[in-house]
C-alpha cells in the first residue's frame, strides 16, 4: 500500500526537509508541497490524500484550524494528520482533532519514520475487509467483540470482554478492564461510547457510568455492585435500570 501525502510549512527548509523524508520512504507518495494550509486545501478536496504532514503556526489558516475543518464529521477516510511543530503547547489540541502523531522540531528521520508507520497502520486497519458475520436469528443485531479507542495518539483495540466498567472524566473516558489495575484514558464522550457499544451487554447507569452487565456481581434497588465497588443508580436511568432488575426477580 502506498499512501498519498503532502507537506505544509511556511517556513521553507523545514518544508524541505519533510519532503526529503517523504521522498526517502517507500511507502510514502509526495504529491505536493505548500507553504499555506489555503493552498494545501484546494488539493485535498481535489485528489485523495491519505496523510498530512503539517504545520500548525502558519498565516491566514493555521494547521489547528485545518485539522478541525478536516476533522468535522468524522470521516475514517478523511486525511490523517501528522502534526510538525517547534511548539510543544499545543500537543492537547493536536489530540483533540484525532491527529496521529505530534512530531516536535527538530525530529530526525528516525521520529519521521515511526510516525509514517502509524498512518501506514491506520490505512491499512481503515481499509481491512470486514470479517463475514455469523448468521443470527432475525431480530437479533450483529455487534462486533471489540471497539477502538483513541488513546493518545494511536487507535487501541479493546475486546468487549475485557470491559468492567468506563467512568467519565471531564473530557475524557476511563475504561476499566479485567485484570488490569490501571485504567485506559480515551479523549471521547460517555454518550458516544454508549451508542457503540451492545445495548444488550452493557447499560449506563449514571450520567458518569457505565457498566458491563456480565461483571456485576450484585444489585440492590438503586445501585450495582462490580467486585468491591458499589456505583449508585442516577434518578433519569432507574426506570431502564428496574427492567434489568425485573429479569433478576
Amino acid at each position: 500500500m502506498i499512501l498519498n501525502c503532502i507537506a505544509v510549512d511556511d517556513e521553507p527548509l523545514a518544508l524541505g526537509l519533510v519532503c526529503a523524508f517523504v521522498e526517502q520512504t517507500p511507502f510514502l507518495k509526495l504529491i505536493g508541497r505548500f507553504s499555506s494550509a489555503v493552498e494545501a486545501l484546494k488539493i485535498i478536496h481535489q485528489q485523495k490524500i491519505d496523510l498530512i504532514f503539517l504545520d500548525i503556526q502558519m498565516p491566514d489558516l493555521n494547521g489547528l484550524e485545518l485539522a478541525r475543518i478536516l476533522d468535522h464529521g468524522n470521516n475514517l477516510n478523511r486525511p490523517r494528520i501528522i502534526f510538525t511543530t517547534a511548539y510543544n503547547q499545543f500537543a492537547l489540541e493536536g489530540y483533540k482533532v484525532d491527529a496521529l502523531d505530534y512530531l516536535l522540531k527538530p525530529f530526525n528521520y528516525e521520529e519521521f519514520l515511526r510516525a509514517a508507520h502509524k498512518g501506514m497502520a491506520y490505512a491499512e486497519l481503515v481499509n481491512k475487509p470486514a470479517p463475514a458475520a455469523a448468521p443470527v436469528a432475525e431480530g437479533d443485531g450483529i455487534e462486533n467483540d471489540y471497539l477502538f479507542l483513541k488513546v493518545e495518539y494511536q487507535l487501541v483495540r479493546i475486546a468487549l470482554n475485557d470491559i468492567v466498567y468506563i467512568e467519565s472524566l471531564k473530557d475524557y473516558v476511563k475504561v476499566w478492564l479485567q485484570g488490569s489495575e490501571k485504567a485506559i484514558l480515551s479523549l471521547t464522550s460517555l454518550k458516544s461510547l454508549e451508542e457503540k457499544l451492545p445495548a444488550k451487554r452493557f447499560m449506563r447507569i449514571h450520567r458518569s457510568y457505565i457498566v458491563s452487565l456480565e461483571k456485576i456481581s450484585a444489585i440492590t434497588r438503586n445501585s450495582v455492585q462490580i467486585n468491591k465497588l458499589n456505583i449508585a443508580v442516577g434518578d433519569q436511568y432507574k426506570d431502564v435500570f428496574n427492567q434489568f432488575v425485573s429479569k433478576w426477580n
